[in-house]
């Protein structure tokens, strides 16, 4: 896989950086031939939000790598499964505007359909799959790096979530809650689409309580790799974190799928300490997977400490009802112009948290867990991972 360095969403200076990466992985040639039909999956999370909150794939960067596929004579088509509304989401991120302006086909994964597959997964046997990504002769994914509340990091391999249909995602948030086996089911979905290409959008990032309430950090750099979870493996490196640590990556390699283990990736380009970042804010969550590793009997008490939930700012909530649509369970409801929680019924899988574009939905840790994750946080910086 390969790092290159680009400091901005210039598109000259982007494209630049992009060609770069692809060139140091064997170029795009090896992929991509004349007249393939190409689906390229961006990272669109709904519900739609503009390219400078840094929730999404940048347009100018998903730009940059389309033209360069449009040269390699491909058929593309552009997409992400996002709920329809009274706006054009694909107009509110820019990505409508973009794909005119470079004449390749944008779709809502469900105007195509879903097909019912075989999985042969850990966890399911079989998954209604995006049409437009099956029938594809190649597949090329465009994950945004960012931090997640529940499964600590979302990449390369949790952007095939999108390949599903949205109702579909919710329904499986209520089944498997427990940030491991999400991460279980995840790589279930994977195994099923895995992308030719990965080219991950790491100009802007998000850190801290990810993927959408977070805060943004420059970090200048895009990763390129035929293999996803070789990709996320070396982001997360970057990112201050142990690869294995990250359930997808983590499951990832065990079942094959891809190489997640560092000292058998080879990293062309930029080298990982060159570009590595040392305090960069990982969300809560991260901490239960750090102390997992601490023996017993600390690490029991530890780690049940460690069960994020989400918290209503009432300040700050507009009444939108997004997290009540985006509830599994139903725990969420509108009373007197603020969203409620309901305790007894929420699995804390944290939908809420995602899909909230104004701040109002926080993740909360018990009191001493709190206290443990601050010091597992020092800890981790003294370490230099």
């Amino acid at each position: 896989m390969s790092i290159a360095r680009a400091s901005d969403y210039d598109l000259p200076r982007l494209a630049t950086a992009v060609g770069e990466s692809l060139r140091l992985i064997g170029g795009l040639e090896a992929i991509v031939r004349p007249g393939d039909r190409v689906f390229v999956k961006i990272n669109h999370l709904p519900p739609p939000s503009p390219p400078e909150r840094g929730i999404i794939t940048h347009p100018v960067f998903a730009e940059a790598v389309l033209r360069l596929l449009k040269s390699a004579g491909a058929e593309i088509t552009v997409g992400d499964e996002i709920e329809p509304g009274a706006t054009d989401g694909f107009s509110v991120s820019g990505f409508r505007q973009m794909c005119q302006r470079v004449g390749v086909r944008l779709i809502n994964l469900r105007e195509e359909g879903f097909v019912a597959t075989e999985c042969k997964g850990y966890f399911l046997e079989t998954v209604y799959r995006s049409r437009t990504a099956i029938e594809a002769d190649v597949i090329v994914n465009l994950p945004k790096l960012k931090t997640h509340a529940l499964t600590v990091f979302t990449g390369g391999v949790k952007n095939m979530y999108g390949t599903i249909p949205v109702n579909l995602r919710r329904r499986l948030h209520g089944d498997y809650p427990r940030s491991e086996d999400f991460s279980r089911m995840l790589t279930d979905i994977f195994s099923g689409v895995r992308p030719h290409l990965t080219v991950m959008d790491g100009i802007v990032a998000m850190e801290g309580e990810g993927p959408s309430g977070g805060g943004l950090r420059d970090l200048g750099v895009v990763l390129a790799s035929r293999d996803a979870v070789a990709l996320d493996a070396v982001a997360t490196k970057i990112i201050g974190m142990d690869p294995m640590d990250i359930g997808t990556t983590r499951y990832a390699h065990e079942r094959g799928l891809g190489v997640g283990r560092l000292d058998s990736i080879d990293v062309a380009g930029h080298s990982i300490e060159s570009v590595a970042v040392r305090d960069f804010r990982l969300p809560a969550s991260a901490a239960r997977t750090i102390l997992s590793r601490i023996p017993a009997p600390l690490s029991r008490f530890a780690v049940g400490q460690f069960s994020v939930r989400p918290r209503v700012v009432k300040q700050r909530c507009t009444a939108c009802a997004e997290c009540v649509r985006a509830c599994p369970t139903g725990a969420i409801t509108i009373k007197d112009k603020t969203a409620g929680i309901d305790r007894g019924t929420c699995i804390e899988c944290m939908c809420c948290h995602e899909v909230c574009r104004f701040d109002a939905i926080v993740t909360e840790l018990p009191a001493v867990g709190n206290a443990v994750s601050t010091i597992a946080d020092t800890v981790r910086k003294l370490a230099g991972r």
